[in-house]
């Protein structure tokens, strides 16, 4: 079977369909995480708790085993006009990229919402005027609300993003599908145009190019920042190595390689390429052991994040 779309980490409302993630392991394996969120939000969520009770992100896998469709999230503005929408601010970690792969940000600055409709309706010569980033393994996108955006055929990715469902697409690569509508009326009132895609932030980090902050055995690199998460890499080589950990929760996903990560009150859970961890706030010392090298993102969360699902 093919399954183009994990949802690893997820706390949404209760009409999405396997929109709550349950837990995997230890002493609440089977409990739904937005359950335990609800019943002790400050264990879990920490300062969080005085914005949310249910959890500030969601993170997802996915596979682009063929060019995924042009599309758009909401901005605050569309949001506020539309109550049963929901911003979505997001960021792409490549875990991996064929040769020659891409992805699809934004479109040509010179092309006003009139232009792009109409190319957008017919659909001719759409990709002319898409903006492709060629990727690979490494690099960290950002996609702010507004801009639209399209994973190409071949790449493998981390989405870490605020907790909305709301997509809207925009061209579908003239595959016609009933069961995948298009959503044209709804992205023209919130896509981006011109000089408001570009926001003074580069909207690509490229791993291999980021000097790393290195201390006992640990390299860090700043891949994302945002008013809603913080995106690092970390490599560990082997031993304990011991996590900076602040008030709030933070999410492991695993890149490459195993280990154990394990805290204070000796609570442990075993990872490996391709896992998600959530370290809640209450969690004392957090320390990763593993017996070999490993790499893994550490997602972390503002005590008050940018954007809220309500």
């Amino acid at each position: 079977m093919t399954i183009g779309e994990s949802w690893e980490l997820a706390d949404l409302p209760e009409s999405i369909e396997q929109g709550r993630s349950s837990i995997a392991d230890g002493e609440f394996a089977g409990l739904r995480l937005h359950d335990l969120t609800q019943r002790d939000p400050d264990a879990v969520l920490g300062p969080v708790a005085e914005v949310t009770t249910s959890f500030p992100l969601l993170v997802k896998l996915l596979d682009a085993r063929k060019d995924l469709s042009i599309q758009v999230h909401p901005d605050a503005a569309y949001a506020e006009r539309h109550p049963g929408a929901f911003i979505k601010n997001e960021a792409w970690f490549v875990l991996e990229a064929d040769e020659d792969s891409a992805i699809y940000r934004g479109i040509d600055p010179s092309l006003d919402a009139e232009d792009f409709r109409e190319i957008a309706r017919t659909g001719e010569r759409m990709l002319e005027h898409l903006i492709r980033i060629p990727v690979r393994r490494g690099d960290c996108v950002r996609l702010p609300s507004g801009i639209c955006h399209a994973l190409g055929a071949g790449v493998l990715v981390a989405e870490v993003q605020t907790p909305s469902d709301t997509t809207f697409r925009i061209w579908d690569w003239n595959r016609d599908d009933p069961e995948r509508p298009l959503h044209l009326d709804q992205a023209m009132e919130c896509m981006r145009f011109g000089a408001a895609q570009e926001d003074g932030i580069a909207a690509i980090t490229r791993l291999d190019e980021i000097p790393p902050v290195e201390t006992s055995g640990c390299r860090r690199r700043r891949l994302c920042l945002t008013p809603d998460f913080t995106i690092d890499h970390i490599e560990v080589a082997s031993g304990a190595h011991t996590l900076t950990a602040g008030p709030t929760p933070m999410v492991l996903l695993a890149v490459d390689g195993a280990g154990v990560v394990h805290d204070a009150e000796a609570r442990e859970t075993r990872f490996q390429e391709g896992d998600t961890v959530l370290i809640p706030s209450s969690c004392n010392g957090p320390v990763i052991r593993t017996e070999t090298s490993m790499a893994l993102l550490q997602i972390d969360v503002p005590p008050r994040p940018g954007i809220m699902l309500a």
